[in-house]
């Protein structure tokens, strides 16, 4: 490295986000995560040996995956390279694995690898890199924000092991921002700064648990706040609320967190919770789900786990997604709203689809048999003289507008697909069945 670039490097470091310049330096410094990088515990204990293998940081945003990696780069006596898999491809793995070769060949030196954002590397890239990892050439460390199950293949995985990092708690964001204040020569230290309460736990509640959000959002309330005559920059609740003014929330239409929050919003329907329901409902509009997605899952609820029970339910379901289509967002929510307030403390059964289950499967098990004759169409050329009609009682000439007579196949004689439950308007079925 030549003068320019260490003084290029030198002054990246002086203007990079405060988040960036608070990374912890050593595990004593790390905040957050004790599950995982506690005193005694396994991942701790292959760091402070140098005796890593390849492993999988994964979790959420803000959480000290990146942090953690630069932490072992500081610490062990392997050489420590870094790829982006944004930017990087097949080629740049190639080079870097020669290198690890001749590395390990001269000097017995071994080569850790980090790859961060590891899920954007196609299979053709992980392909590339799966043989260096299985002989040893390096050792992965892989961090991600995405379910590794989905993004990363199988044979990579099954070498590796994944630690999940969590939302950090308020107790550490309140830490960590205690310590940018405090810090002079990487943090805000060198400005006097009176972090109010209110604002302070503002800042932490919406970061959610994301501390990367959260000193990011310290460091724009004190440089956008000018100190008053005595010198001391007064952070308020409402410079706060300007700092950090959504919060973010991990949601990713493909992955686990989707199909987590989804069956967390049908539970909660089936469970007859409305206010879970609700914040599920709430979480999934304000992430950007695909409201007609939600409509379909309302009308399917509707019919599979309320039905007969309350056969309103399916139409105040089909009506909210009518209205979607009609009214568009955001003044759908309310209808969506409703059909899910509706649908959560409906009665419910599952009998309709037991129902139909029950059906189809003596469609694919059973000896079918025809049609009875009674029940044949007997308008079409030809059909009366064969017969067909004959003997078929037409329930309006009966007294009720009923009359018993064999609907089923002889072969499927005395079979009950529908058993009603004793919910709701089910209980009425029940009775006069």
């Amino acid at each position: 490295m030549d003068l320019f670039e260490a003084s290029r490097q030198q002054q990246l470091k002086k203007e990079a986000p405060l988040a960036v310049r608070m990374r912890a330096r050593t595990l004593d410094e790390f905040v957050g995560q004790e599950e995982i990088v506690g005193k005694g515990k396994l991942l701790r204990r292959a760091i402070e040996a140098d005796q890593l293998s390849s492993v999988i940081f994964y979790g959420p945003p803000g959480t000290g995956k990146t942090t953690l990696a630069r932490i072992i780069a500081n610490t062990t006596k392997a050489y420590f390279e870094q790829l982006n898999a944004v930017t990087s491809g097949v080629a740049d793995i190639k080079q870097v694995v020669k290198t690890a070769r001749d590395r390990l060949g001269m000097y017995n030196q071994r080569t850790i690898l980090f790859i961060d954002e590891i899920h954007r590397f196609n299979k053709s890239q992980q392909d590339a890199l799966l043989p260096f990892v299985e002989d040893g050439t390096v050792v992965l460390i892989g961090a991600t924000t995405e379910n590794p199950y989905f993004e990363v293949n199988a044979p990579l995985l099954s070498r590796s092991r994944i630690f999940g990092f969590r939302h950090l708690k308020d107790e550490d964001l309140i830490r960590l921002i205690n310590n940018a204040l405090d810090d002079s020569d990487r943090g805000l230290g060198r400005f006097r700064v009176n972090l109010h309460d209110d604002a302070l736990h503002h800042i932490v509640n919406i970061a959610n648990g994301d501390a990367r959000s959260a000193l990011n959002a310290v460091e724009l309330a004190v440089l956008t706040t000018f100190p008053g005559t005595d010198g001391i920059r007064e952070i308020t609740l409402e410079v706060a609320e300007e700092s950090i003014q959504k919060r973010s929330v991990r949601y990713d239409k493909s992955g686990d967190q989707h199909y987590d929050v989804v069956s967390a919003f049908i539970k909660s329907l089936r469970g007859s919770d409305p206010d879970a329901a609700l914040h599920w409902l709430a979480r999934m509009i304000y992430a950007g789900e695909d409201p007609r997605f939600i409509a379909r899952r309302l009308i399917v609820h509707a019919a599979e786990d309320v039905g007969i029970a309350d056969p309103n339910a399916l139409v105040v379901a089909t009506s909210a997604a009518y209205a979607l289509e009609y009214i568009g967002m955001p003044e759908a929510r309310i209808p969506l709203a409703e059909a899910v307030i509706y649908i959560a403390n409906a009665p419910k059964s599952n009998a309709v689809i037991k129902a139909i289950d029950r059906a189809l499967d003596d469609i694919e098990q059973k000896k079918l048999g025809p049609v009875p004759i009674h029940l044949r169409d007997s308008h079409y050329k030809g059909a009366a003289k064969l017969g067909h009609g004959k003997g078929y009682k037409y329930p309006h000439d009966f007294e009720g507008n009923y009359v018993k007579q064999q609907y089923l196949p002889d072969e499927l004689q005395g079979v009950k697909y529908y058993q009603p439950s004793d919910n709701g308007f089910e209980a009425k079925v029940k009775k006069e069945k």
